[in-house]
C-alpha cells in the first residue's frame, strides 16, 4: 500500500502542530473538500489524484518552498475533471471568468453571485 492512501495522508499538506490540515485561505480547505468529495463519489482513484498532484508540483517552474502547493492541488483537480469528462477546461475556464466578473459587480462585503455577472 502506498503512503498517500487518503486526503489526510497527502504529502506535502500543510499541518498544525497536531498534526491536522491548515489553511491559509478559504479557498484553499474549498479546493480540499472538493477533492475529497469527487473522490468519494468515484470521479478519480485517490492513487490518481495522488499522480496528478505529483506532476503539477514537480512542474518546472513551481516552487521550490511549496509556497504554490495549493495553486499544484487546483491545476491538479482542474486537469483530472476535463480528462473525466465532468468539466472541459473550456467549460472551467467560462466559470472562473463569470466568478470573476461577479465579485467585481458585487459591492463590498455582500456575498458574490453569478448572478452578479454581466455577459
Amino acid at each position: 500500500m502506498s503512503r498517500c492512501e487518503t486526503p489526510i495522508d497527502s504529502p506535502g499538506l500543510p499541518r498544525s502542530a497536531e498534526g491536522d490540515p491548515v489553511f491559509a485561505e478559504p479557498w484553499q480547505a474549498q479546493a480540499f473538500a472538493m477533492t475529497v468529495r469527487l473522490h468519494e463519489q468515484g470521479v478519480f482513484t485517490w492513487a490518481e489524484w495522488a499522480e496528478a498532484l505529483s506532476r503539477e508540483v514537480h512542474r518546472p517552474g513551481r516552487a521550490a518552498d511549496g509556497a504554490d502547493y495549493f495553486d499544484c492541488w487546483v491545476a491538479a483537480l482542474s486537469v483530472l475533471l476535463s480528462e473525466r469528462g465532468v468539466a472541459s477546461e473550456g467549460e472551467q475556464a467560462a466559470l472562473s471568468d463569470r466568478w470573476a466578473r461577479a465579485a467585481e459587480a458585487t459591492p463590498h462585503g455582500k456575498p458574490i453571485l453569478l448572478e452578479n455577472a454581466s455577459g
